[in-house]
């Protein structure tokens, strides 16, 4: 898409805040552009292919991680920016960016890393992750972190307490402000949801944890079984599968483009500023479809994220990161040196965000290697 061809309350990289640290432009690449490449060369996008989104990581071959995740994100954003005529560089480069700060073995890890950092600052993926663009990606020469634009690092900020806000200056100024952010932030945000909601039924089926008719009970699949099965009778439970899932995105990401422009044309934004100072968010699902969502969600909650199956690895998961914490904590000198320096200069509350920097840079299966190495 030209530029020409956007909306006018689409992100314009002239009208940008830009970088924190002003950089010459590139002569060939937008600067929403040279975010996304920054982001898929950054050492923690590469991590995430060994990062659990469901199931770790060793436990099959096929199961989602968080960088297949990420890249089905990004395929939602990007369809839907086009759709809308939003900036499609700036949502793809969100979208890829959005989980870079999660942790290993998931949402299990993450609460268990904040719940070990509770009297420290807490830990949430979602602040780590601009904390890795910001501070902690190592690869330039003029500044730490990767220097990505204004609204690249507002949307990887998806939410934000007042008190973190007031620390984080420009970014977190909306949330003090009660403003949205742009567009494309809203996009990816709600992308995010679309996919792990439906790929994560996909994996839940393929563990063997979910079955087909427990499924039918469901709003949002029991319709697309009904035609797939009608018109593909002998069809085998992996292709049929696909297919349903394949028809649950289309319906839900179509019916987003539709109520979004509706949304759109009622507020008649005339630019990112109006976006920004709406009373809500412009980038949603009808009622009936987010509804069918959410119940899709709660599903999954009781029956795949609570599963006994899962609720085991999960244990196992809180109880490697608590003793890795506790071990580092207690002995900085069982951190690689890098590590060990930064922690040795620091109070405790600074000692213990390096070590929940290093223990959240992690991938799966070399948290389980150091657990081993030094606890046996």
């Amino acid at each position: 898409m030209t530029v020409s061809e956007r909306a006018q309350y689409a992100a314009d990289e002239t009208a940008s805040r830009g970088r924190r640290i002003t950089e010459p432009p590139s002569r060939y690449r937008g600067e929403y552009q040279r975010d996304r490449d920054r982001i898929i060369h950054s050492t923690a996008f590469r991590r995430l292919v060994y990062k659990t989104q469901v199931f770790v990581n060793h436990e099959g071959d096929l199961y989602r991680t968080r960088l297949t995740h990420s890249l089905e994100v990004a395929q939602i954003g990007r369809t839907v920016a086009v759709a809308l005529h939003l900036n499609e560089p700036l949502t793809e480069a969100i979208c890829l960016a959005h989980d870079l700060g999660h942790t290993p073995f998931g949402h299990a890890g993450q609460d268990e890393l904040n719940a070990c950092m509770r009297g420290f600052g807490g830990f949430e993926h979602n602040l780590q992750s601009l904390r890795v663009v910001d501070e902690l990606e190592t690869k330039y020469a003029d500044f730490p972190g990767l220097n990505l634009m204004f609204e690249t690092r507002e949307g990887i900020l998806k939410h934000c307490s007042a008190r973190n806000a007031r620390a984080l200056g420009d970014v977190g100024e909306r949330f003090l402000l009660r403003r949205q952010p742009g567009l494309e932030a809203q996009l990816a945000n709600i992308a995010d949801a679309i996919a792990y909601n439906n790929h994560d039924v996909d994996d839940g089926l393929r563990a063997g944890l979910l079955s087909l008719e427990q499924l039918r009970e469901q709003a949002l699949f029991g319709p697309q079984l009904d035609v797939v099965r009608e018109r593909y009778p002998d069809l085998d439970d992996r292709r049929l599968i696909y297919e349903v899932i394949r028809r649950m995105i289309d319906k839900v990401v179509t019916d987003l483009i539709e109520n979004t422009r509706r949304n759109i044309e009622a507020a008649n934004p005339a630019s990112i500023e109006d976006v920004r100072s709406h009373d809500g968010p412009l980038v949603l699902m009808s009622e009936d479809v987010y509804a069918q969502h959410v119940a899709l969600k709660r599903f999954l909650n009781k029956h795949l994220y609570s599963h006994e199956k899962k609720l085991e690895m999960t244990r196992r998961a809180k109880a490697i990161v608590r003793e890795l914490f506790a071990v580092f904590m207690n002995d900085t000198a069982s951190l690689p040196q890098e590590f060990c320096s930064l922690a040795e200069a620091e109070d405790e509350a600074g000692k213990a965000r390096v070590v929940a920097d290093y223990i959240a840079g992690m991938t799966d299966r070399y948290a389980i290697a150091e657990h081993k190495r030094i606890l046996g």
